[in-house]
């Protein structure tokens, strides 16, 4: 019997797919102004498994729509903000930053206001990972290069 609990552990192990390994770092989230209907987080994910994995979507209560946007140079000076339908690739033994100006995830449709001090819990899912739910604090003072936000120059769109 204790030949065979071993083999169906081994087994167990052998067939089990080699998951990458997600960790999220310096997360924060944020909106424009106490009244503002849209806000964002940003952090870095790292990928410490041996397997490329991509971030695929985002969800929380704090929204009414969750979506993984970035901005793109129209080329007349004007930043777009738009979907990532694709989501984000993160590469094995390797992060992908989600920054003011650049990818994003955007919470559209605010259910609260993002008050300093928050705490915003996110469920990022990963092709690979699966769901990993982060509570990320809500830091209206920080000052990062680059903007986010309605009135600096950027649109909406999809």
């Amino acid at each position: 019997m204790m030949k065979s609990l071993l083999a169906g552990a081994v087994a167990l192990t052998l067939a089990s797919p080699a998951f990458a390994d997600i960790e999220v770092a310096d997360a924060y989230a944020r909106a424009a102004s106490p009244t503002a209907k849209a806000g964002a987080a940003f952090m870095v994910i790292r990928n410490t498994g041996s397997e490329d994995d991509r971030l695929v979507s985002a969800a929380s209560d704090i929204a009414a729509r969750v979506e993984l946007h970035t901005h793109k140079d129209m080329g007349d000076g004007v930043m777009k903000m738009m979907h990532v339908e694709e989501g984000f690739a993160v590469p094995a033994n390797g992060d992908h930053a989600l920054a003011r100006g650049g990818d994003h995830v955007m919470f559209m449709g605010l259910t609260r206001p993002m008050a300093q001090g928050d705490t915003v819990t996110v469920t990022l899912t990963f092709e690979k990972a699966g769901e990993v739910v982060v509570d990320i604090p809500v830091d209206l003072e920080r000052q990062d290069a680059g903007t986010h936000g309605a009135g600096h120059g950027m649109s909406m769109g999809n």
